[in-house]
């Protein structure tokens, strides 16, 4: 193994939770040590924290503020980044492939590049699967980055126009996937329709919008406890909400959804979010073992099977822990595995042993908007959870998007941040309207 006593690159790819927080814990911990280069990597310009994209799809949260610039970010704390789209890699030379990046006009704005490594973080994330289904991928929407959540917003707006001006319209959205993207997102949609009114669209109310959340599975939230799921259910359900469960997907068309029965499900808006997956490029890669959702499988240590060198941390890392469970695609899952291996490079470079890791549930919560937050939280002393819901859970959600932007600012910026978020609040509107 390599000892800390050459020069050493450090390079993350995936600028997401666990990225993000990975590579600002390392630009701090080497930033004195003028032999250790740590250098993120990703094919965006900015972060949002991924749990809120549906607040960025609905309008609830704008992304031209709240996001985190990288290139700004890279200089306060100590790493650097480049810009681009990782599509290649020899392992054996130990390089990555940048694709050449290009502008809205087709122009070149950086050549192909290949960067070089001596430690690599795989922090690629994952984006929706929906397992061939026909029609998806043409007349549906995806909520996997902050550009599809701002062009599924503009649909939106657009559409709320449409049916303000009619009588009595109708607005049908239908999502397919009853886990927390798919049920928090039908619950914001209710919260900025009952806004319309004081935004100039007075004939848009909650009455004008029809939504059905689809489910394959018996339930919604089925990685939940059913305490929760019913909760959250009987909220939707008081929102008006149609809850469709144990209904599969056959194809999608411009007019809905179709059904395994053969039932349409008509739609003016389709939004996917029934599973997710690795990116499709890595198993192009064909340098890992992979699950049949293209996560990477690692060793106990988050290594590749097969590269000492390569560490996979957040939702396309394939873990296995001793009961023989496989760690959830979590945003707490990527924050653990993130300050794992921030300490076993360190052992890596000291030739020292590293540490396996072991998945700690902290619980799970599903925000309801406005209306209600359910969830439950694991205890410290035993291993059985806590229901909570109310204002209570509603505090320790939000608390969680806290840790985050203390993980990733430091808890003086963090507090800064959120007082301007509090402050901004008195003078922009509650929701995005261009």
């Amino acid at each position: 193994m390599t000892t800390s006593t050459g020069p050493r690159n450090i390079l993350v790819v995936g600028g997401g939770a666990g990225g993000l927080e990975l590579v600002t814990q390392l630009g701090h911990r080497y930033k004195r040590n003028p032999d250790v280069s740590v250098t993120l990597v990703d094919q965006k310009r900015s972060h949002i924290w991924k749990p809120l994209l549906h607040e960025v799809a609905t309008g609830s949260l704008d992304p031209s503020t709240d996001a985190v610039v990288y290139h700004a970010h890279a200089v306060k704390h100590h790493y650097k980044f480049q810009l681009g789209s990782f599509c290649g890699m020899d392992s054996d030379n130990q390089t990555i492939t940048l694709a050449e990046t290009y502008d809205e006009n087709g122009d070149t704005i950086l050549p192909e590049r290949y960067l070089s490594y001596d430690t690599l973080i795989l922090a690629i994330g994952s984006v929706s699967n929906d397992f061939n289904t026909p029609g998806v991928a043409e007349h549906c929407y995806f909520l996997d980055t902050a550009m599809q959540a701002e062009r599924f917003h503009n649909s939106l707006i657009n559409n709320f126009m449409r049916i303000n001006q009619q009588d009595h319209g109708v607005l049908n959205i239908a999502i397919v996937g009853g886990g927390a993207t798919g049920v928090e997102l039908s619950a914001e949609l209710h919260n900025v329709t009952d806004m319309l009114s004081s935004y100039g669209l007075p004939n848009m109310t909650g009455q004008q919008l029809k939504i059905t959340l689809i489910e394959a599975g018996p339930r919604i939230l089925p990685a939940l406890p059913d305490r929760i799921s019913a909760s959250a259910r009987d909220e939707l359900s008081e929102l008006g909400v149609d809850v469709a469960e144990n209904t599969r997907i056959k194809s999608a068309t411009k007019e809905g959804f179709t059904t395994a029965d053969g039932e349409l499900i008509e739609a003016d808006m389709m939004i996917w979010a029934a599973g997710v997956k690795a990116p499709d490029f890595i198993a192009d890669l064909y340098k890992f073992e992979l699950t049949k959702t293209n996560q990477v499988l690692v060793k106990p240590t988050l290594q590749s099977t097969l590269h000492d060198n390569i560490f996979v941390i957040g939702d396309c890392c394939a873990c296995e822990q001793e009961d023989g469970s496989w760690v959830p695609p979590r945003a707490q899952s990527a924050h653990q595995m993130a300050t794992l291996v921030k300490k076993n490079i360190k052992l890596q470079m000291q030739d020292k042993p590293l540490l396996p890791y072991v998945y700690k549930d902290h619980g799970s919560l599903v925000n309801l908007s406005r209306y209600s937050t359910v969830g439950s939280l694991m205890g410290n002393l035993t291993k059985n959870s806590m229901f909570i819901e109310g204002k209570i859970a509603r505090i320790v959600y939000i608390s969680l998007y806290r840790m985050h932007q203390i993980a990733i600012h430091g808890f003086f910026k963090a507090m800064l941040v959120y007082i301007a978020e509090k402050v901004s609040k008195v003078v922009r509107p509650k929701m995005k309207l261009h």
